[in-house]
């Protein structure tokens, strides 16, 4: 791609929702620049949006063949979703990343896209405000360094919502009904997760109105009766549901129904943006949440001590540089690397009980299990001597005894 920095682009692949934000964009681009554009829509597990989009794109004078409408479910969760899954990454100790990791995903199709039809410009309609800024931007710089991004949020002089409906009544757009009374939430939704803030929400005191959630049951409302289920793993990735084999899009559809039906997967929480502001936000991730608990539980009997724990260790930085946008940086691909190294062995099987809101770990076997009941047995017998831990006591107890008669000179004075 050439970059026309000083001068109107060419052609821009705008990543298009069909959305107020995006069609308002779409149609400021179209009068900003003289240029062709080209809309690029990922099906990512949301729903009917993506036909929608294609119809919004049409109706707003984008040619057929310039829309770009790709299924990537399984993309999504094969090569970004599992390998972050593999980390047991969660942002702030509790966000399964559903938006962020598949921002990336977007921005890499966005630029092979352009490169195919030599575009020479891509857009978004992230705000000036929050992450996705980030995530869009430094994805399309890490593949294609000259390439020019018009970011509109941060280049028009639109404010806010009414001034978006002002703008779309001014010049034909439609807007939905529900568009123009109170600010409705701000959702993201694909096959990983729902996201939803705004309105009410802006208040972290207030409690969320039952509206709010759209993918789970209460767990109050869910069965009076638990589930069971079992998930086969091979080098740390999910490979089989009750016996059954599936892909990486499938196996997430299944796991989301079960958790969705039995109340599981409701997060509220605030985090930090990588800006610095804080934003209250509830998350559904019914799937991915099952998913993750099962995966700590077979590498609690197949990995060493060692491993797990630098794991841990290592898990809160990666899940920033995932939050934060660096998908394709040299750093988050070496704690890739290393934690792909960690998954060698973790292959073998979870028993799950679900029930109202809590997923439960019931078994876990493994051919590759580094649990042994002869050495855990509170019977004698295997290789542990329980006198060989008196030395051990004693040699880890040193330092604290030195330390306690230091203490104790300085109390006498």
């Amino acid at each position: 791609m050439q970059a026309h920095h000083k001068n109107n682009p060419k052609k821009i692949v705008l990543a298009f929702s069909g959305g107020l934000d995006t069609s308002v964009i779409l149609k400021w681009l179209q009068l900003r620049y003289d240029a062709e554009i080209v809309t690029f829509t990922a099906d990512l597990g949301q729903g009917d949006e993506v036909e929608v989009a294609r119809e919004k794109a049409i109706s707003l004078g984008v040619k057929p063949h310039n829309v770009y409408i790709e299924d990537l479910r399984d993309e999504l969760v094969t090569s970004f979703a599992a390998p972050m899954f593999r980390a047991n990454a969660a942002y702030e100790g509790h966000y399964l990343m559903g938006t962020p990791i598949a921002r990336p995903l977007v921005a890499k199709r966005q630029i092979e896209i352009a490169r195919a039809i030599g575009a020479d410009a891509v857009a978004h309609g992230a705000t000036g405000k929050g992450n996705d800024q980030l995530r869009f931007e430094l994805a399309y710089y890490a593949l294609a360094p000259d390439v020019r991004v018009i970011a509109p949020w941060r280049e028009w002089e639109l404010t806010g919502r009414s001034q978006l409906i002002a703008f779309a009544d001014e010049h034909g757009l439609p807007v939905a009904k529900d568009k123009r009374g109170a600010p409705p939430y701000s959702s993201d939704a694909n096959l990983l997760h729902v996201s939803c803030e705004g309105k009410a929400l802006e208040d972290p005191w207030s409690a969320p109105e039952p509206d709010a959630w759209t993918r789970t049951v209460s767990p109050e409302e869910a069965p009076d009766r638990p589930i069971w289920l079992e998930i086969d793993f091979e080098r740390g990735d999910p490979v089989a549901l009750d016996g059954v084999r599936l892909p990486g899009a499938a196996m997430l559809e299944q796991l989301n129904r079960l958790g969705a039906e039995n109340g599981i997967g409701r997060l509220d929480i605030v985090d930090t943006r990588y800006v610095g502001l804080k934003c209250r936000g509830l998350f559904e991730t019914p799937g991915g949440t099952i998913w993750q608990i099962a995966h700590r539980a077979i590498e609690s009997i197949t990995l060493d001590r060692g491993e797990a724990h630098l794991k841990d260790e290592l898990m809160p930085r990666y899940a920033e540089l995932v939050y934060n946008g660096y998908w394709f940086s040299p750093e988050r691909e070496m704690l890739q690397a290393l934690i792909d190294q960690s998954q060698k062995r973790v292959t073998g099987r979870v028993r799950l009980r679900l029930y109202k809101g809590n997923v439960i770990v019931e078994g876990r076997q493994s051919p590759h299990t580094l649990y042994s009941q002869q050495l855990a047995t509170f019977e004698e017998g295997g290789d542990y001597d329980q006198h060989d831990a008196t030395g051990f006591v004693r040699i880890n107890a040193l330092r604290l005894r030195l330390l306690g008669r230091v203490r104790e000179a300085m109390s006498a004075v």
